[in-house]
């Protein structure tokens, strides 16, 4: 088994900003934990973004309807990174018009990855990479205070679901996983 990655899924303007529709207000504390998680991981750290580029002749179509203050051009601000997530890492961002992420973080990291996710939204893309991950064969960990869901309910609820799937996801928090980091990683990553 390699050494684990950190996967920090979608830190966005349009994910944090109060004035999002999609603005997460408990955004700012999953951050605070993982700018912490970040520099335990050293170099071993991923952040994805999503973009509004999918094909609008399939359901996204119908989604974009539905939330037309997010059918932007892939360029506008709202989805920068939020400046507390610029630098996290060292590699070029995952950008991808999907949920789940996985799909490109295994084209990188192999088959049977170890990731730890951490990101916004709990309920959506945290959950949608999650489950994909763990059906390709990852070992996945949720740190779920290091993910920021649309509410404390929605968070509450993504957070059980993933809790259904042990062992090939567990959920965990922010100082469970730093107190692993030396026992698992033992020397910072080339």
């Amino acid at each position: 088994m390699g050494e684990p990655w950190l996967v920090v899924i979608d830190p966005q303007t349009i994910f944090a900003s109060p004035h999002s529709d999609w603005g997460s207000p408990f955004f700012a504390g999953a951050m605070a934990n993982i700018r912490a998680l970040a520099a335990a991981f050293g170099q071993r750290v991923l952040v994805t973004r999503w973009l509004p580029t999918a094909d609008r002749s399939t359901s996204w179509g119908d989604y974009f309807r539905a939330w037309p203050f997010a059918d932007q051009p892939p360029t506008d601000e709202l989805f920068d990174l939020v400046p507390e997530a610029v630098g996290l890492s060292r590699h070029a961002t995952l950008d991808a018009p999907t949920f789940g992420k996985w799909e490109e973080l295994e084209k990188l990291l192999g088959r049977g990855a170890d990731v730890v996710l951490t990101g916004v939204s709990t309920d959506c893309c945290v959950l949608s990479t999650a489950l994909a991950a763990a059906d390709a064969g990852a070992r996945v960990t949720v740190v779920a205070d290091a993910c920021a869901g649309s509410t404390a309910e929605n968070h509450a609820a993504a957070l059980h679901v993933l809790g259904l799937y042990p062992p090939q996801v567990t959920v965990s928090d922010t100082a469970a996983v730093l107190s692993s980091i030396p026992r698992r990683r033992g020397t910072d990553p080339q």
